[in-house]
């Protein structure tokens, strides 16, 4: 089997490829490097790896690029509230119409798991958050995300991945994440600044991300066509509790 993963050498990509090729899947990486692709360097070596450099909104590009796969990982994207922010035009251009040109080419004999966000839910307060839960998307991230999602979902045999705030180390490594951002300023400046300390998140880790996209494309018969929340409530800490736990770790 081959897969072709978009946006390969982001935060989670530089995790799924080597998972995928431990498996002994070919696989084909494609992204514009917006980030470089130092994280990708690793497998090189392998011989079921291969890389293409360029962008998914090029209908050519991406039209050579899923010849002879049978799966796609659609994870490229301008991720995050603050990027999207700060590039608005760009958000919309990558995340929504990216997608339609990976779904005209995906079509509905190739198998697409898509990186979705629990954004798409909006601020949810004292609330049992399910796959029913309607959506209401607040940020343009989450309006852009809830936007692909339902294209794909529409337009191919798609397994959507509404995944909770992402943490741990990456290759592609990120502090604008939460967890991240916490421990990597208290081991820097030896001390934190907490806003809104009692605002909720639900976390889930990188690897485990990862894992949730080899699981499946190795239970496709069963997951394919629905949307599934990833992330454990078992993880749903405050800002505070976040803090206190960091500090446990971190004499600051």
């Amino acid at each position: 089997m081959k897969i072709l993963v978009t946006g390969g050498a982001g935060y989670i990509g530089c995790l799924i490829v080597p998972m995928l090729l431990q498996k002994g899947y070919q696989v084909r990486v494609l992204d514009s490097l917006m980030y470089t692709g130092t994280g990708l360097l690793q497998n090189f070596r392998d011989k079921n790896f291969e890389f293409v450099m360029g962008d998914i909104r090029d209908e050519r590009t991406m039209a050579d690029a899923v010849k002879g796969c049978d799966v796609i990982i659609h994870l490229a994207a301008i991720v995050g509230f603050p990027a999207c922010r700060k590039y608005p035009e760009l958000a919309q251009a990558v995340n929504v119409e990216g997608t339609k040109v990976v779904a005209k080419f995906a079509g509905h004999e190739r198998l697409v798991l898509f990186g979705s966000t629990g954004s798409n839910y909006g601020a949810l307060v004292d609330t049992l958050c399910t796959e029913d839960t309607p959506l209401n998307p607040l940020s343009l991230y989450g309006k852009t995300k809830t936007s692909a999602e339902q294209y794909l979902r529409g337009n191919c045999t798609t397994i959507a991945y509404r995944f909770a705030t992402a943490f741990g180390v990456s290759p592609r490594m990120r502090l604008d994440l939460l967890v991240n951002d916490f421990v990597y300023t208290a081991m820097k400046m030896r001390y934190l600044v907490v806003y809104e300390s009692h605002f909720m998140r639900t976390f889930i880790h990188v690897q485990d991300i990862a894992r949730s996209f080899v699981f499946g494309i190795e239970n496709v018969q069963r997951l394919a066509g629905q949307v599934y929340n990833v992330g454990s409530e078992q993880m749903n800490y405050s800002k505070a509790d976040v803090c206190k736990m960091i500090q446990k770790k971190v004499d600051f």
